[in-house]
């Protein structure tokens, strides 16, 4: 399955949408404004959310927690290295996901078990505002897709600062 997201045009206070290749909506992410640390409420276009993403404000390197049916389901962990920038999401079990490349130019890639399993690019559409993610049949949509989303709020803050 291939996604759309435009580039950088939201913040966690805002909502925006998730649109799959043709062009359609799929998802609508909702933040909430004026809290401690980011949360947004990740939903389907019935308003159902299918996750909960928070940030965990008191971690040393930026941390979210992705929940779903109320519970606690994975977490985004950035992870310090000296030859890259990493991410992992964290899931139950030895089904954990790498996530490495190039933030900043959203493009990036996911595996899971040494395969890879996304490839996140601006190269996959023809216009500069948006990039897509490129997602193998079986592999958990919603999950990749908040992590993208993380990761976004994460290189913002950080550009933000700079």
């Amino acid at each position: 399955m291939i996604y759309r997201i435009k580039e950088q045009f939201w913040t966690f206070g805002e909502s925006f949408f998730i649109f799959d290749g043709d062009g359609q909506k799929v998802f609508h992410v909702d933040g909430a404004a004026f809290s401690w640390g980011d949360k947004l409420s990740f939903r389907d276009l019935d308003d159902n959310e299918l996750a909960h993403i928070t940030q965990e404000i008191f971690s040393w390197m930026p941390r979210y927690a992705i929940y779903r049916n109320g519970q606690l389901f994975a977490e985004v962990r950035k992870e310090w290295s000296w030859s890259n920038k990493t991410f992992t999401l964290d899931v139950p079990g030895p089904n954990d996901y790498v996530v490495e490349g190039s933030f900043w130019k959203h493009e990036y890639t996911f595996t899971r078990q040494g395969r890879q399993v996304a490839k996140v690019s601006k190269a996959i559409w023809s216009w500069g505002d948006s990039y897509g993610v490129e997602i193998v049949d079986g592999e958990d949509d919603i999950s990749i897709l908040a992590t993208m989303i993380v990761i976004d709020q994460v290189v913002y803050e950080h550009e933000r600062q700079m």
